[in-house]
């Protein structure tokens, strides 16, 4: 249903031959006889022609490359490849295409509607679909940039695997050497509490910015002033997406404020798809969404002295943050994390970017245009904050070393292994290893996607609905949220120790499912990641680099 509204037709004239160059020589083969080799294997007359040039070794390594599925819909690849960092996308996969036309725009928007096509195909976005689904009779390609990206991809996942498998293992040494009580006798923390809430729709208006902060709020009934937890939402999502932890929250007497960022929420995402943006988010929201939270707290600060819903009832100088994706960024900056421009400057220079295939660095780049506005040195963190939980978060470049050193309040900083939105090893895993702070957690889940703590989109408020294999097991992921939030909060914003035994490996291995795996640790240096890894891990720490 996308697809017309990006002008893409599904009865496109499609390839049916490719020209591949590969050295000296060019392979002239159709795409049905690539299509029959992936799927059965079987090298038929056409393609035997060519084996004494090309090795069985890489004939193989074809006929994977072919059939790797990238876990997308066409809407979210319509969203990504219509934005800037979307189309810098684009301009590095079109450099294995030789038959550059006259026209490049041509052979750009050529090589979209192929990659929007393929990825609505019963098989997923494949290289196979992508060819399939090309609009030209016939498409030249350089093999050997090909499989020099293809090589590039591959390291780029090996090196994820090991680093998650490095994770898991370090939690189960952990939980080898402390000394664990007995988890079937604690509470189970997956039970709601026994505290109804009150929820309230507030609206805060800041003229100063002008950004209307529509702001869920729930109130428990308790008698004494309520500790505060601020959940703040992804990209292109809203404060309803958020609603399960909120309620779960209030039920063991937390106050629950849920905003919605104006800018970067499903109300943008919503304009980017009708052609009236054309970004999912500007940059300012680097620094607006940080103070879209100071700014309500500071109202409901007012609020708790006047308005007979909250007087009294706030406790706003104990205050946690939750956060996922942009929003897991937001929380961090709220904790202390500073931009580091430094970094961006870095990390974003044309070479840089044309190494990388971390997508969500794309989208941290374009904070550089806040220093090029001005010279303030962006302080966000908000010293109500005590302590802070980030779900998938960008932080690489846009922090980096320098600026997550800055944090000194307990975090914890969940990451999914499938996540191909913000990748675990360099936006979450190494990350973590660059946090000073001992009260720190990094939690994995092991088969989780950037999506997978969120759900499906809420149709109600016209979210985008995902396939179910982007967004894996969500009632899990929820479970494992509630659980470990509500531990964390109620030790280092309540002050309660009688939560600190859910917070180790241990509980968190007693709990995992085999549909989604769950991992904890408390400690993970860079050395550490150097060695497991088999890369310039140190090196990388003194750049304060995110891993190519």
């Amino acid at each position: 249903m996308v697809l017309p509204t990006f002008g893409i037709s599904n009865s496109v004239l499609a390839a049916e031959r490719i020209y591949a160059s590969y050295s000296a020589l060019e392979l002239s083969i159709s795409v049905s006889t690539l299509e029959n080799y992936a799927k059965t294997g079987v090298i038929n007359e056409d393609l035997a022609a060519y084996q004494q040039y090309l090795p069985l070794e890489q004939l193989q390594e074809l006929r994977r490359i072919l059939l790797n599925r990238v876990k997308v819909s066409p809407i979210v690849v319509s969203q990504l490849l219509y934005t800037p960092q979307g189309e810098f996308l684009l301009h590095r996969l079109a450099q294995v295409i030789i038959n550059k036309s006259s026209q490049p725009k041509t052979e750009f928007s050529a090589l979209r509607s192929a990659l929007i096509l393929a990825s609505g195909e019963s098989g997923g976005l494949t290289l196979l679909n992508v060819l399939r689904k090309y609009p030209s009779s016939s498409i030249r390609l350089d093999v050997a940039e090909t499989l020099e990206i293809s090589t590039e991809l591959e390291k780029l996942v090996n090196q994820t695997h090991q680093a998650i498998a490095a994770v898991s293992q370090k939690s189960k040494i952990e939980a080898a050497t402390i000394s664990q009580p007995n988890f079937s006798q604690l509470p189970d923390l997956q039970v709601p509490g026994k505290l109804k809430s009150q929820k309230y729709i507030l609206k805060f208006f800041d003229s100063r910015r002008n950004r209307l902060l529509l702001t869920d709020v729930y109130i428990p009934n308790v008698q004494k002033a309520a500790p505060v937890i601020v959940i703040s939402h992804g990209l292109g999502l809203d404060s309803s997406n958020f609603q399960y932890l909120a309620t779960h929250l209030a039920s063991y007497g937390f106050a629950v404020v849920v905003p919605n960022h104006p800018g970067s929420d499903a109300k943008q995402l919503r304009s980017l798809l009708n052609g009236h943006a054309i970004e999912v988010a500007e940059p300012g929201e680097f620094k607006d969404r940080p103070m879209d939270i100071t700014y309500i707290l500071n109202q409901l600060e007012k609020g708790n002295q006047s308005d007979s819903r909250f007087k009294g009832r706030l406790n706003l100088q104990q205050v946690g943050v939750f956060g996922q994706s942009l929003g897991g960024y937001t929380a961090l900056a709220l904790a202390g994390a500073k931009i580091n421009f430094e970094q961006l400057k870095q990390d974003c220079q044309p070479a840089a970017l044309q190494n990388t295939w971390n997508m969500s660095l794309l989208l941290q780049c374009r904070a550089l245009e806040l220093s090029s506005k001005s010279d303030k040195d962006y302080n966000l963190r908000d010293e109500r904050v005590k302590a802070a939980i980030a779900v998938n978060p960008v932080t690489s470049s846009i922090l980096g070393k320098a600026g997550l050193s800055q944090i000194k309040t307990p975090v914890m900083i969940v990451s999914s292994s499938d996540d191909t939105v913000a990748p675990a090893l360099s936006e979450q895993i190494l990350p973590f290893s660059w946090l000073t702070n001992s009260q720190k957690y990094l939690v994995m889940l092991v088969g989780g996607t950037h999506f997978s703590t969120i759900g499906n989109g809420n149709p109600a408020n016209q979210q985008v609905a995902l396939p179910a294999d982007m967004i894996g097991d969500a009632s899990q992921a929820r479970r494992y949220m509630n659980v470990l939030s509500l531990p964390f909060f109620q030790t280092y914003i309540v002050g309660k120790p009688q939560y600190t035994p859910y917070l180790n490996a241990g509980y968190a291995q007693s709990i995992s499912s085999k549909s989604l795996g769950l991992s904890l640790v408390k400690s993970l240096n860079t050395n550490e990641l150097a060695q497991l890894l088999d890369i310039k891990g140190a090196k990388t720490a003194k750049k304060n680099s995110p891993t190519p």
